[in-house]
């Protein structure tokens, strides 16, 4: 099963990052884990977010769209960085964020949400669409 893991953000992720002896510290702690990953075949795809005051949402209503500049509240419902990870299932997917080092300095969050796969959508699309990867760049990652 493939698992989306996000690294919450924090007030100090919002406020971008420095070259300070602790930041470099947890950038080599993250590179270690990362490789772990990649040699346990486990790691897809990484990376961090720069701060939501450098982001846009678009907002929705109908056929009307409304972009809204950040910076945005709530740093911690907001997203730092993702990985994107193959494991047999939750509990292997646990195991590993629980070794991960902490991604923010002080209190942070990792949150783990499993991708839909093709069978989990069967009642949506043929057996044919199922049984036929996409091709090029749009099936590399799965479904999309």
């Amino acid at each position: 099963m493939r698992v989306m893991v996000f690294m919450k953000a924090t007030e100090d992720s919002e406020r971008g990052m420095d070259p300070t002896p602790e930041t470099m510290a947890a950038f080599a702690a993250m590179d270690a884990f990362t490789e772990e990953l990649v040699a346990a075949g486990v790691f897809v795809a990484a990376a961090g977010l720069k701060p939501s005051a450098e982001g846009r949402r678009i907002a929705f209503d109908g056929a009307a769209r409304t972009v809204v500049e950040g910076p945005f509240a709530d740093p911690g419902t907001l997203v730092a960085g993702f990985s994107i990870w193959e494991v047999r299932d939750m509990d292997e997917a646990v195991a590993w964020a629980s070794r991960c080092p902490n991604p923010m300095p002080g209190p942070s969050e990792i949150e783990i949400r499993p991708f839909f796969e093709a069978a989990d959508l069967a009642g949506f699309v043929t057996p044919d669409d199922l049984s036929t990867p996409r091709a090029g760049e749009r099936g590399k990652l799965g479904l999309a």
